[in-house]
């Protein structure tokens, strides 16, 4: 077996490897999210933040979840890079590479929201305001977050689309891509006139970004 052949298959299984990770993350993570929904203090889908889950007793779990999300995310765009080597060989691509890096800005800045705590108000309202420092950095990051991981999936469903790469992926992806962008939107929309939906607006969007990772990264998982 020559040095390319076995670069390439070692190439293959780091991506086969990635991609299962990166599925297996997103799955554990609406798993725990949900499960944490069902215990104390009982936070509302609906009117509360997802961040809310990571106050309380059962909060580190949330916390937890925070850092795979990270870990995922990352798992993801290794696969996606390692694909992009398969299906576009030999060319420099500046959507894949910006979409690449606002993706794994949008997974550190997971990481970073289980080490500052949102605020949460008494009456567990979301209105996306902070009373304590640690609450507008955890709101700053969240945010920037948000938005960094919405232009990246736009980026790298457009990089899709544009290669001509995973045909069977790209509906799902732009599916997925306009959860993202509607859900965020209406965040913005329901902060400023609706907060008691602001948590199901918030959820809208967190379903684009899991089920855009988990689509493309099954699309991978299907390469030869």
């Amino acid at each position: 077996m020559t040095t390319d052949a076995v670069g390439t298959e070692n190439q293959t299984v780091w991506r086969n490897r990635m991609s299962a990770l990166a599925m297996l993350g997103v799955c554990l993570y609406v798993f725990i999210d949900v499960a944490l929904q069902f215990l104390p203090p009982h936070y509302s889908p609906i009117s509360d933040a997802e961040s809310n889950l990571a106050v309380g007793p059962f909060g580190w779990i949330m916390n937890l979840n925070f850092l795979g999300r990270a870990v995922f995310c990352v798992a993801a765009v290794v696969a996606i890079a390692l694909a992009a080597r398969l299906l576009v060989p030999r060319r420099r691509d500046l959507l894949l590479g910006a979409g690449l890096g606002l993706f794994l800005v949008g997974g550190a800045s997971s990481a970073v929201l289980a080490f500052f705590p949102t605020d949460v108000s008494a009456s567990h309202e979301s209105t996306l305001q902070t009373s304590t420092t640690v609450g507008a950095i955890h709101l700053a990051v969240a945010s920037f977050g948000f938005v960094a991981a919405l232009i990246a999936i736009l980026l790298l469903t457009a990089w899709l689309r544009i290669r001509r790469v995973m045909p069977r992926v790209q509906p799902w992806a732009i599916v997925f891509a306009a959860f993202t962008l509607t859900g965020l939107l209406a965040v913005v929309a329901a902060s400023a006139w609706a907060p008691g939906v602001v948590g199901l607006a918030e959820r809208v969007a967190l379903v684009g970004i899991l089920g855009w990772t988990w689509c493309v990264s099954a699309g991978i998982r299907r390469l030869a």
